[in-house]
């Protein structure tokens, strides 16, 4: 640049000038904003080096003239000497009109420019601890999430060339789909009528032997000609409905499980309604596992059982074998978690706005009774990764009136469940908050004092690498607090993604290594990495546990006679 344009940046840019001085405004209040989440217990946050923030903003303004400057050049066929590419996976600005004309080319790469200088500005700021430090980070994406110019429609050149091209029907349609979202509570991320529970999704073939006023026992029938002596119960999570596992059969693990001659039950949570909201995290236990791990053991006459937990579906399990081993009971055999948290060190997004204020408001609402409701819950997950699960939806639904594709896992992902209040506030508190589960005898449930410790059985831990929910370390960390001989396998992707990872599709990898007394990132360094599918790995490591082959029976006996057809009626309830 040269020294008269310097000096014409200085008169307009200089920090005497009103531009500059309205921006040092607005960032101070954003800085106050981010502040305060990231210094809750302090009354005036630390100070941020006043002469790093001048050099930021500087060097900030300096960029935003060279991008204009730049977009100029390239519309009178120049070559451009500076610009801002969004992040590897940002598809917002994908379509060519985000670059034909020198309006929206500029304000899209400025947004991203501004984006890039909020990040920037969060990691100059104090902050308390390291997880008031991500709380910040956390609330500067929201912020950014929510001002794309995509998320607009006076700033979004698709939605003008849609309502040109359609002669303003898409903003009909866009408003029609606003007005049936605004009714059902929540966006639609999928063509819902494409999809039903028990016809096309979750169809796997079955029947309900057992249900109480919390679950519903599934026994699968049989698909091999033998199936081992010793069954497999399946625990999945409470917060989402278990078909997740079971979506279509060429990516059901539900169906691979029975494929492989195990016999299969599986715990159906029932959405929990207001006559259910006094429900208890011992309850839970007692009521769900514990009582399937008997009935299950009276249907196939076994003394043993092997048993297999999904995210908090693991935790809740683990707890429970726990509180049977304080009974002397010693049921399961070999136990399978998948992406599942007994220490709570580091709870990734979710726990960080998990702190005493936010508990005692909570514990005060609906800690002894009522209800968490699952719109609360989707809502949560969902702005967790809120490009994709929120404005993507936005920009789509509503500015270019498009109806959403079918898709059943974002169906699944919409089917939320409600959680009973007093069960939600003692989960919260005392695992993520306290992180308590990990320590010997410190927590008693169901009138035991429990230790993880003592369940010494085979277990096989998965975790995913990209998942955000149950960090792959955390995961790892189990390996100090159980007692039996563990193997560990990562799984490439996400918290989903990467557990329903078929084995025909022959998609993704695994990382293994047996020496899990290795720290969590040195495990990774010395692993081996193997293409395809985890659920291969697992299946022969269960083979010696599934006991002697036999031939398969009809789901239930005389005691615990079908009730009704797999899937049952609680999976069929929608609480949103």
């Amino acid at each position: 640049m040269t020294q008269q344009g310097s000096n014409n940046n200085d008169a307009f840019f200089g920090s005497g000038s009103p531009f500059m001085q309205a921006g040092q405004n607005m960032t101070q209040q954003f800085m106050e904003f981010l502040s305060k989440a990231g210094n809750p217990h302090t009354a005036s946050p630390p100070p941020v080096d006043p002469q790093a923030l001048t050099n930021m903003q500087r060097e900030f303004m300096d960029q935003q003239m060279r991008l204009w400057q730049s977009v100029l050049a390239k519309q009178q066929g120049k070559e451009e000497d500076f610009k801002v590419a969004p992040e590897s996976g940002d598809r917002r600005f994908s379509a060519p009109e985000w670059r034909e004309s020198p309006v929206y080319d500029y304000m899209h790469q400025a947004y991203l420019l501004n984006t890039k200088f909020v990040k920037q500005l969060v990691e100059i700021m104090p902050a308390e601890d390291e997880k008031a430090k991500n709380r910040m980070r956390f609330l500067a994406r929201q912020v950014s999430d929510a001002m794309a110019p995509t998320n607009f429609a006076a700033t979004n050149p698709e939605f003008i060339k849609t309502a040109l091209e359609t002669k303003g029907q898409s903003i009909t349609d866009g408003v029609n789909n606003l007005i049936k979202d605004f009714e059902k509570g929540r966006i639609s991320m999928t063509d819902e009528s494409v999809f039903e529970v028990g016809q096309n999704i979750a169809t796997t073939e079955g029947a309900v032997v057992f249900e109480n006023d919390m679950m519903q026992l599934i026994q699968y029938s049989p698909l091999t000609p033998k199936v081992g002596t010793r069954p497999l119960l399946v625990v999945p999570p409470c917060i989402n409905k278990y078909y997740v596992m079971d979506l279509q059969p060429d990516n059901s693990l539900i169906r691979f499980m029975i494929d492989q001659g195990n016999t299969v039950f599986l715990v159906s949570w029932r959405i929990p309604k207001e006559a259910q909201g006094h429900l208890t995290w011992d309850e839970y236990l007692e009521q769900g596992p514990i009582t399937a791990l008997h009935v299950v053991q009276d249907i196939c006459k076994v003394k043993q059982v092997n048993a297999l937990g999904f995210c908090v579906g693991g935790t809740i399990l683990t707890s429970a074998l726990a509180v049977l081993k304080a009974r002397g009971e010693d049921i399961v055999s070999s136990l399978t978690l998948l992406t599942t948290l007994l220490d709570f060190s580091d709870t990734g997004e979710i726990g960080l706005f998990i702190d005493e204020n936010g508990l005692a408001a909570r514990e005060a609402t609906i800690g002894k009774g009522g209800l968490l409701p699952a719109r609360d819950l989707q809502n949560t997950f969902s702005f967790l990764r809120a490009n994709d699960l929120v404005w993507n939806y936005v920009t789509g639904n509503y500015l270019k009136g498009e109806k959403p594709k079918a898709f059943d896992l974002l169906y699944w992902n919409s089917d939320s469940t409600n959680l009973p209040g007093p069960f939600a506030c003692w989960y919260m508190r005392n695992l993520y908050h306290d992180n308590s589960l990990r320590v010997p005898g410190k927590l008693e449930m169901c009138g035991s004092k429990i230790d993880l410790s003592s369940l010494d059985m085979p277990v096989y831990l998965l975790a995913t690498r990209e998942d955000h929910i149950v960090p792959w370390q955390s995961a790892y960390e189990s390996t100090r607090i159980l007692g039996g001989k563990i193997r560990f396998v990562l799984g490439a992707s996400g918290h989903i993604a990467g557990v329903i990872n078929p084995v025909s599709k022959n998609k993704r990898s695994y990382w293994v290594n047996d020496d899990v007394k290795l720290d969590a990132e040195n495990w990774l360094t010395a692993s081996e990495e193997k293409k395809g599918s985890w659920w291969a790995d697992w299946s022969n490591w269960l083979k010696p546990h599934a006991g002697e082959l036999r031939a398969p029976r009809k789901p239930g006996n005389t005691k615990y006679k079908p009730i009704e057809p797999a899937p049952g009626r609680y999976v069929k309830e929608r609480a949103v």
